[in-house]
């Protein structure tokens, strides 16, 4: 069983507490007769991904963004995985440090994280905190400002200043740029930034299911709806929130419509179920094409944002141990020892 933490006012508490409870009777009786959204899903999984649809669903329709960010982080579900980390709030810039208790390596990250650039709470932290512990290294999450209320470039000038602070004393190339979903769209459009302003790149950029459009692309994006606890009607509108009167524009927001050869090398996870699955590997495809260097892992069996659930998968497992080795190991060639056991597609620019 998972397990749950609660946070905000007790009436969101009580709604999603009650919506969870009403979603896992359902779901086991599903099963009983069965009826799974996936063969190889457990009840545990499908009650998980069918609880946080719901939770994105309620929150993106109410009538306020701040109501629906309560609701969203009022119940988080959490595997049973714990993470020996401190954390410590910052205040310029505003943000959260999370620092192993046990260091592995002297790499720092700077983590953006996900949530559509619109939601940033619980579940964000313990994203953080895990990626800390299982790396071994220091890790800065910059508290950017959110949509829809500070449309583009809010983030990306907070992510900009987020690099700003963390290169101050230290060699870039001591640092890894991480960031999962929007976050893995915030690294990525770092480096073009960084490009633009003839500086220095960070050792690696890891997107963790990167959005690589803000708009729609592929037929996953509606295709694995039923997979997934992100739909491709809110992919679109995470996008509208982003750019909302069309003053930048697809092209250039999109990670897909520029160039990364040259940059920072780059590794990619991704989940067959995915809606986000065929923007990635398009998006892998086209910078392999250009002579960047790119590294893409696929699990076939996992929806967005799958590293969630930690030692309770193995495909979540197998991901989380990649991720250490390459942020201690930030080079990506042919011959590489690390080799991935799921579905892997690689790439060098040499």
């Amino acid at each position: 069983m998972p397990k749950l933490s609660y946070h905000g006012p007790i009436r969101y508490r009580i709604a999603s507490f009650l919506k969870l409870n009403q979603i896992a009777a359902s779901t086991a009786i599903r099963h009983a007769m069965g009826r799974r959204i996936a063969p190889d899903w457990d009840v545990m999984t499908e009650i998980g991904i069918r609880f946080w649809r719901h939770q994105f669903t309620k929150a993106m329709n109410c009538t306020d963004i701040v109501s629906g960010r309560k609701r969203f982080n009022s119940l988080l579900t959490m595997t049973d995985d714990t993470y020996d980390v401190t954390t410590e709030e910052c205040d310029a810039p505003f943000g959260l440090w999370v620092r192993p208790n046990v260091q592995s390596t002297k790499r720092q990250l700077l983590y953006f994280h996900g949530g559509g650039y619109s939601f940033r709470g619980p579940v964000s932290i313990r994203f953080a905190e895990m990626l800390a512990h299982h790396t071994g290294a220091d890790l800065f999450m910059p508290f950017y400002r959110l949509t829809p209320e500070h449309p583009h470039p809010a983030q990306s000038d907070d992510g900009f200043a987020a690099w700003s602070f963390m290169t101050k004393d230290n060699d870039p190339k001591e640092i890894a740029v991480i960031g999962d979903s929007a976050g893995g769209h915030m690294a990525l459009m770092l480096l073009q930034r960084l490009k633009a302003m003839a500086i220095d790149q960070p050792a690696i950029c890891i997107g963790l299911c990167p959005w690589t459009d803000i708009g729609p692309r592929g037929a996953s994006m509606t295709g694995n709806n039923k997979y997934d606890l992100v739909q491709g009607w809110m992919a679109e509108m995470f996008g509208r929130w982003l750019d909302p009167q069309g003053a930048f524009g697809r092209r250039a927001l999109s990670p897909i419509c520029h160039d990364f050869s040259g940059l920072a090398p780059l590794y990619l996870q991704a989940g067959g179920r995915e809606i986000l699955r065929d923007m990635i590997v398009e998006f892998a495809d086209r910078q392999r094409a250009l002579g960047a260097t790119v590294m893409l892992d696929i699990w076939a069996d996992m929806p967005h944002d799958f590293q969630s659930y930690d030692s309770s998968k193995t495909s979540s497992a197998e991901a989380l141990s990649r991720i250490a080795q390459i942020v201690q190991q930030p080079l990506l060639h042919p011959k590489t020892s690390l080799a991935p056991t799921s579905d892997s597609q690689m790439s060098n620019s040499s």
